[in-house]
C-alpha cells in the first residue's frame, strides 16, 4: 500500500474541501480528482491507500482512493482521474511545504487519523506545540 500527498490549491479549510467534494459527489454521482500523471503505483494505491490533502501549508485531512483510470482533458490531451470515496477523513495536522503536482507519501510517514470529536487547535498553533514536545 501506497498513498499520495497533493496541495489543496485554493482551498481555505476543511469544511471548503468538504463542500467542494460533496458538490462533485451530487454533480457526477463519485468523487475524484484530476491529475496529468497516472501514479506509476496505483495498484499500490488502490489497495487501501488514501490522498492526503495539503490545506495552507498543513496536511489536514485525507480520502481513500478506490480507482485509479486514464481519461482525457477537453482538448484530449490524457489525464488521470482518481476516484476517492466521498468520506473526508480528519487527520492529525502536519506542515508541509509547497510543492507541485503529487508525491508518494509511504504509510509509516502518513499523519494519523484523529478520533471522532478530537478538537485540535488551528494548524499553524499545533504545528508550534508539536515543534515544543506539548502534543
Amino acid at each position: 500500500m501506497i498513498h499520495l500527498i497533493k496541495l489543496a490549491v485554493g482551498c481555505d479549510g476543511i469544511d471548503a474541501l468538504k463542500t467542494f467534494q460533496a458538490a462533485r459527489l451530487a454533480a457526477f454521482g463519485h468523487v475524484f480528482h484530476l491529475t496529468r500523471a497516472v501514479p506509476k503505483r496505483a495498484d499500490e494505491l488502490t489497495e487501501d491507500g488514501s490522498i492526503y490533502w495539503v490545506i495552507k501549508g498543513f496536511i489536514t485531512a485525507r480520502q481513500r482512493v478506490l480507482d485509479v483510470q486514464r481519461d482525457w482533458d477537453e482538448e484530449g490531451r490524457p489525464r488521470c482521474r482518481l476516484i476517492l470515496d466521498a468520506e473526508v477523513i480528519s487527520v492529525e495536522s502536519r506542515a508541509m511545504k509547497p510543492f507541485q503536482g503529487w508525491r508518494y507519501l509511504p504509510p509509516d510517514s502518513a499523519p494519523r487519523d484523529r478520533r471522532p470529536g478530537e478538537q485540535e487547535p488551528p494548524p499553524e498553533m499545533a504545528a508550534e506545540l508539536r515543534a515544543l514536545g506539548l502534543i
